[in-house]
């Protein structure tokens, strides 16, 4: 069964985490923006807002957290459950402003009330260019934000508060800007083991750099490659090193699948209660001259390709081709697919958004939600169709953790044109 929890929504994928469910409550919270040709029209646009689930009766709310703060999908919540079962809520415009807002709420119900918005302000740092993102996770008894911001780079706030407060802690990765912006960064950590982070990353947005993915981990205070070696003895206390230093998992021109993949892009990443770590990459095949029209650029990067990437511990990472993505989602992006998300607590277990039949390449009407299953980490996989025939795209998936009985799956529905235009409900499935 599938059933719509929010008429007007969508998200970005590089926000975390976008949806997580309480245990005790049975309760699933998703953050998602609503775009003006959605309900509500321009007096919703750009609110930012929290569907809440009742998981046992089916039963759901949308809460507004900032009306009209900017319509666009990167401005998507990231959420956290503080130790006293509070909500914390953050989140940022896209590029437009320097400023990292949260909300906290007054009990353990995330349907409210809240408390008063409170800011964060990077312009010092910044010089006005903006800031992009949130990712809260928890490292040593700390919690961290993670943010693009002091150069287009990945930075992060510190709180040790919970939340209630944030200092600036410094930038993980620095380089050269190429382009609009630097590395695209995707975070995993584990509740109930706060004592390391997977980071992967690109060198830059896939348009403006031919990239290649890059892993490595926060641990013992120190930033190391996929093999435990440090490459920055005391990250997040100045300006970072470079993330090329990191162990390279997908390099730009190798071959998968049979074919050489370039212009990468982190998709999801998640690790196992045993220390394995997966991810999800996205990249083109087909990458065509580079004509004076870039809309010709764009619109003629028709094969994207998915790719799962797996390492044990003590291992060396392994990668496989996993499914075909289709051609760019939208025309001005031609990296954007419908994407994929990884099962917090079972890594052979994911979710693929795509418009060509995993099962046998059957080019299809609109993207389609498929499950893969891999029982010989991720060389092969059993596919099975979650949505079929539908008479709109079904896009982003997310699988929340939270509660490792109880993982709902999610994704957005609708007509997308732009990152700020869409005509998008927001869906969960068999909860």
């Amino acid at each position: 069964m599938t059933r719509t929890i929010n008429d007007n929504g969508a998200w970005c994928w590089f926000q975390d985490e976008r949806a997580l469910t309480d245990p005790g409550t049975g309760t699933l919270v998703v953050g998602s923006v609503a775009a003006p040709e959605g309900p509500g029209g321009e007096a919703r646009a750009g609110t930012i807002e929290l569907a809440v689930v009742d998981l046992a009766t089916g039963g759901s709310v949308v809460v507004p957290l900032h009306e009209r703060l900017e319509a666009d999908d990167h401005d998507a919540p990231a959420l956290w459950r503080r130790r006293d079962g509070r909500w914390l809520a953050v989140y940022a415009k896209h590029k437009t402003d320097d400023l990292t807002r949260w909300r906290i709420s007054d009990t353990d119900d995330p349907r409210g009330p809240w408390g008063p918005e409170r800011t964060y302000d990077w312009s010092e740092r910044t010089g006005g260019a903006g800031v992009t993102y949130a990712n809260l996770h928890e490292l040593d008894g700390r919690l961290y934000c993670f943010a693009r911001a002091v150069n287009d780079d990945q930075c992060a706030l510190v709180s040790d508060d919970d939340g209630e407060t944030w200092a600036y802690a410094g930038k993980l990765f620095t380089r050269p800007k190429v382009g609009y912006v630097n590395g695209y960064t995707r975070y995993a950590s584990r509740p109930g083991s706060p004592d390391r982070i997977d980071v992967v990353t690109t060198d830059h947005h896939p348009r403006d750099f031919d990239n290649s993915i890059y892993h490595g981990y926060l641990a013992d205070g120190a930033l190391r490659r996929s093999d435990g070696s440090v490459l920055d003895p005391d990250p997040l206390h100045g300006e970072g090193l470079s993330q090329e230093g990191l162990t390279t998992v997908v390099a730009a021109g190798s071959v998968h699948g049979g074919v050489p993949v370039t212009h990468c892009w982190t998709t999801d990443v998640r690790r196992a209660a045993d220390g394995t770590v997966a991810m999800v990459v996205t990249a083109r095949h087909d990458t065509p001259d580079d004509p004076a029209d870039a809309f010709e650029r764009f619109r003629d990067v028709t094969d994207h390709r998915f790719l799962y990437a797996r390492l044990a511990p003590g291992g060396e990472w392994e990668v496989h081709h996993l499914a075909l993505a289709g051609p760019g989602l939208l025309p001005h992006e031609q990296d954007y697919t419908g994407l994929a998300a990884i099962d917090p607590e079972d890594l052979d277990s994911l979710y693929v958004s795509t418009p060509v039949d995993p099962r046998d390449g059957a080019g299809l009407a609109h993207h389609e939600i498929f499950h893969g299953r891999t029982a010989d980490g991720g060389a092969t996989w059993a596919w099975t169709a979650v949505t079929e025939d539908s008479a709109v795209d079904n896009l982003r998936p997310i699988v929340a953790p939270g509660d490792p009985e109880n993982r709902p799956l999610l994704w957005f529905r609708g007509e997308m044109t732009a990152s700020q235009h869409y005509r998008c409900e927001v869906v969960l499935h068999g909860a």
